[in-house]
C-alpha cells in the first residue's frame, strides 16, 4: 500500500492498529499460565468480584507484563525504524549501535557482583540504563570525529558493532566465573524476559514516560527521515541539517531501547520484524510507519509474552519472551524477504 498520506488515511490506519493493541493486551490479561483466564477475567474486574487471589493474578502478575510488553514493544519497533532508516538499511536493528551492548553490560556487573559490592547496589535497571547511555555517549563522541558529510552512518555502524563485540566479550567472561546457577539466572536475564512483577508504580509511570519521549521525538523528525533515506548528500540538498537530525533521532531512539533492555533484556526481532513488516505494507513515509510500528511493536510483544506464558503447560516454566520473539519472528522476516526480493 502505498497510496498518498491522508489525514483520513493516517487516522483510519492508526485506528486499526490501535485496535489490534487492544485486542493483544486484553489477550494478555484473559490468559495466562494459571487456570484463571478467558472472558471471565475481564467480567469479574468489570464487576468487582475478583477474589484476593484473582486480584492478585490480575492486577500483580498480568497487567504489568501487558504494559511493560506495550512499551517495550512500541520502543523497540520504532528504534528499529529509526536506525533502518538512517543506516538506510532494512535488516538494521535496534541494538546495532551498541546500546544493547553497554545495557547488557551494566545489568550484568550488577546482577553477578552488586549483591557482594555494597558501591554497585543500585539495581539492575539502573545499571543497565547507566551502561546504554554510556555507549551511547562513546558512539556519539566518536561521530563526532568523522568530518560532517563523509561517512558518519559508517562511523556510528562501525562503533556500535565494535563496541557490542566488546560488551559481549566481557559479559562472556562474567559468566564463567560465575556459579552455575547465577549464570543461569544471567543467560535468563541477557535472552529477554518480562517477569516484571514487583516494579513499582512509580518507576513503571517513569518508563512510560521515557518510551512516549522517544517515540514522540523520533516523530517529529519523521519528515526529516524521510529525505535521510535519499541520502546524505541529498538530504543536505534539500536543507535537513544532517549532522544535527542524526545526533537528536540516535539520542531519541536510543532512550527508548535503554528503558527496554534495562527492564526486560534483550528482546530480538521486535525492532526488526514490525518496521519491516509495515513498511511493506503501509509504504515507506515515517510518518505513519512510526506511530503504526509503535502500536504494532507492543501487539507483537504482547502475543508473545502470551504465548510464553502459556507454554507453561507443556515445560514446567514459562519461557523467556526473546526466546518466543525468535521463534516467531525469524521465520515471519524469511517470509518478508523473500516477498521483497519477489518484488
Amino acid at each position: 500500500m502505498n497510496s498518498a498520506l491522508t489525514p483520513g488515511r493516517v487516522t483510519s490506519t492508526l485506528a486499526i492498529c490501535a485496535a489490534i493493541a487492544v485486542v493483544a493486551a486484553t489477550l494478555g490479561l484473559g490468559w495466562g499460565s494459571s487456570g484463571f483466564g478467558g472472558f471471565e477475567v475481564l467480567q469479574r474486574a468489570v464487576t468487582g468480584t475478583l477474589d484476593d487471589s484473582q486480584r492478585m493474578i490480575l492486577f500483580e502478575a498480568r497487567l504489568p507484563r501487558v504494559v511493560f510488553g506495550l512499551l517495550v514493544g512500541a520502543a523497540l519497533a520504532v528504534a528499529g525504524a529509526v536506525f533502518q532508516a538512517l543506516l538506510r538499511n532494512p535488516l538494521a536493528d535496534p541494538y546495532i549501535l551498541g546500546v544493547s551492548g553497554g545495557a547488557a553490560l551494566g545489568g550484568t556487573v550488577v546482577f553477578a557482583f552488586g549483591a557482594s559490592a555494597t558501591v554497585l547496589s543500585i539495581g539492575v535497571p539502573t545499571a543497565a540504563f547507566a551502561g546504554a547511555l554510556g555507549a551511547v555517549a562513546l558512539i556519539l563522541l566518536v561521530g563526532r570525529w568523522t568530518p560532517p558529510g563523509r561517512g558518519g552512518t559508517y562511523v556510528l555502524l562501525l562503533t556500535g558493532v565494535v563496541f557490542n563485540a566488546f560488551a559481549g566479550s566481557v559479559i562472556t567472561f562474567i559468566r564463567t566465573i560465575l556459579s552455575p546457577q547465577k549464570a543461569h539466572e544471567l543467560l535468563f536475564y541477557l535472552v529477554g524476559s518480562l517477569d516484571v512483577e514487583g516494579t513499582s508504580s512509580l518507576e513503571t509511570a517513569v518508563v512510560a514516560v521515557a518510551v512516549l519521549v522517544s517515540i514522540g521525538a523520533a516523530i517529529a523528525y519523521a519528515r526529516d527521515l524521510n529525505v535521510m533515506t535519499l541520502g546524505d548528500e541529498e538530504a543536505m540538498a534539500l536543507g535537513v541539517d544532517v549532522e544535527r537530525t542524526r545526533r537528536n533521532v540516535v539520542l531519541a531512539a536510543s532512550l527508548g531501547v535503554a528503558v527496554a533492555v534495562a527492564y526486560t533484556g534483550l528482546v530480538g526481532f521486535v525492532g526488526l520484524v514490525v518496521p519491516h513488516g509495515v513498511r511493506l505494507v503501509l509504504g515507506p513515509d515515517h510518518r505513519l510507519l512510526l506511530p503504526a510500528s509503535a502500536l504494532l511493536g507492543g501487539a507483537f510483544l504482547v502475543l508473545a509474552d502470551l504465548s510464553a506464558r502459556a507454554a507453561f503447560g507443556m515445560f514446567s516454566t514459562a519461557l523467556p519472551v526473546g526466546v518466543v520473539t525468535a521463534f516467531l519472528g525469524a521465520p515471519v522476516f524469511l517470509l518478508f524477504l523473500r516477498s521483497s526480493l519477489r518484488r
